[in-house]
């Protein structure tokens, strides 16, 4: 797995991560143990979790968040391999017990539970996991700082934020000489949403944020590149979002680009990621071994200078 530094910091990570939200819940720490053993060995070190991953699912020790952590912190001990692990967990949005929200009192507290729950003194990475109009990035930014004097978290990033929020966070950070967003993770892959007012359009990376993050220059991350498996599998619907005349021409392209170079649909849309100008990172979240194998494949390839032009023909 090739490095790729965390904007402009002396920090590599590996250029695919690993998201880890079922496991400790819907995957056991059978399964979940073996899935990160496979992730590791193959030169991984990016595992991305939140705070209230997974309250929603059943399973889980707790079943009301921090499933996830839980079971991240629990493999690191097991394994003892805490250095090799860059970890990016959040805060942000609401689980049982928690409100949403960015203020300084939820971040510092949602910290100390995520330091427990990972049984370790230091967050890699910290991201908002949401926006948050109520309270003013002041605030926010400087309870981040904090948390980055005290030794508790190294950097910060910004998740499911528009652009012009990021900057103006940016501007804040930089007026009181405390730490910026060093990353942005999106909801993004190949096929392109339409227009609407669903909600989840408020999550998707879009051209300005791209024009930022490229200018400014931030790490971005792609979570949700597979669309929950609708690429591939018969189980699974295309969301009605991406079900657009549009769409369906790039699946085509997409068809066309497999045909000719033999990989699955899948390793194809994260190889389209990993060769953007700059690469883009994705998120991989995958089952079962399986699913592993095939993510981790799309590495040991390269699209055509000729493909990526397909792929990327203006509609």
């Amino acid at each position: 797995m090739r490095p790729m530094a965390l904007s402009g910091n002396d920090v590599w990570l590996g250029e695919m991560g690993l998201g880890i939200v079922k496991y400790g819940s819907a995957i056991p720490d059978s399964a979940a143990f073996d899935l990160l053993d496979r992730f590791l060995d193959a030169g991984g070190n990016l595992v991305d979790t939140a705070n209230m991953y997974a309250h929603w699912l059943t399973g889980g020790a707790n079943e009301g968040g921090g499933e996830s952590e839980a079971c991240l912190g629990r493999w690191m001990a097991q394994r003892g391999n805490r250095a090799r692990i860059f970890i990016s967990t959040k805060v942000g949005q609401a689980y049982p017990g928690v409100p949403a929200g960015l203020r300084a009192q939820t971040i510092i507290t949602e910290c100390e539970k995520s330091l427990q729950r990972l049984g370790t003194d230091v967050i890699d990475l910290y991201f908002s996991h949401a926006d948050d109009r109520a309270t003013p990035q002041e605030e926010t930014m400087e309870a981040y700082h904090r948390l980055v004097q005290t030794g508790k978290v190294r950097f910060i990033g910004a998740s499911n934020l528009r652009a012009w929020r990021i900057a103006a966070a940016e501007q804040i950070a930089k007026a009181h000489s405390w730490t910026p967003y060093a990353c942005v993770q999106q909801k993004f892959t190949y096929l392109q949403p339409g227009e609407g007012l669903d909600e989840d359009f408020l999550f998707t990376a879009d051209t300005g944020l791209f024009d930022y993050t490229r200018s400014a220059g931030l790490t971005l991350m792609a979570y949700s590149p597979l669309l929950g498996g609708a690429y591939t599998r018969e189980d699974k619907h295309m969301p009605s979002r991406y079900d657009t005349p549009r769409n369906r021409l790039r699946m085509e392209r997409l068809r066309a680009v497999q045909a000719q170079c033999g990989k699955t649909l899948n390793q194809i849309v994260y190889r389209w990621l990993l060769q953007q100008e700059p690469a883009i990172l994705p998120l991989t979240s995958p089952s079962n071994r399986q699913q592993m194998s095939e993510n981790l494949g799309a590495l040991d390839f390269a699209l055509t200078a000729e493909q990526m032009r397909l792929l990327n023909q203006l509609d």
